[in-house]
């Protein structure tokens, strides 16, 4: 059967995933070691939150298959799905099952970036949006961001880890090597999302942009910390 080579994820969304994997590799493991890490966990914590201003923004404007409507799907698509009666247009960016995966992750990421930027430690390190509110709120986004954000996050992205190796092993679909190569081998002609250098240029315009807010963020505070 014939195969076509369709370019599916842009060279910006590829460095964003791949990016954001190692910052949350990092982030964990620096939460686990405390001490003087934590000077690289909140470095790491403002990386995230620039790459995650920069997915939000790449997510309306990059390319075909990389933007939330290509992979928005309505209820009753994700239950056709789930019985087996999928969509041509289905396995060729975001699954509806790997849909969910996407925003549920990105969605907990927000909310443990956004709990750390009002948390404090009562040691050494604070959000620097801390001085902004009330002592109840820290408490509240502390608590969240300790005890129950970061399992959130760790089970996600294990689920995540489950899937794809579920999908590699058991549907025999070949998931990391488009996302490091951006092309995807399917058996019908796809449209391709757009990657040349202007949208190249556009993207990395935006993610300066999203540096730039990051860093604005960690300059409201004198010391802190995720």
């Amino acid at each position: 059967m014939t195969q076509h080579s369709v370019r599916i994820w842009d060279l910006p969304t590829r460095i964003f995933h791949w990016a954001l994997a190692a910052s949350v590799v990092g982030l964990v493991i620096t939460a686990k070691v405390g001490g003087n890490a934590m000077e690289w966990h909140f470095r790491l914590g403002y990386g995230v939150l620039a790459l995650l201003v920069f997915r939000m923004v790449w997510g309306l404007m990059g390319g075909r298959w990389s933007r939330f409507t290509s992979f928005l799907y309505s209820p009753m698509r994700v239950l056709r799905y789930l019985r087996g009666s999928a969509h041509a247009e289905d396995s060729i960016g975001h699954s509806p099952l790997g849909a969910l995966s996407v925003f549920a992750l990105l969605a907990v990421l927000v909310a443990q970036v956004a709990t750390g930027l009002l948390s404090d430690d009562e040691i050494a390190f604070a959000g620097p949006l801390t001085r902004f509110v009330s002592n109840a709120v820290v408490g509240q986004a502390t608590g969240y961001h300790k005890e129950i954000g970061q399992y959130l996050v760790l089970g996600l992205v294990g689920l995540h880890l489950l899937a794809i190796i579920f999908y590699v092993l058991v549907r025999r679909q070949r998931l990391v090597r488009p996302m490091l190569q951006g092309d995807k081998l399917l058996p019908a002609p796809a449209t391709p999302s757009r990657d040349d250098l202007t949208s190249r240029a556009v993207a990395l315009v935006v993610l300066a942009l999203s540096a730039a807010l990051a860093w604005w963020v960690s300059s409201l505070g004198a010391a802190a910390g995720f």
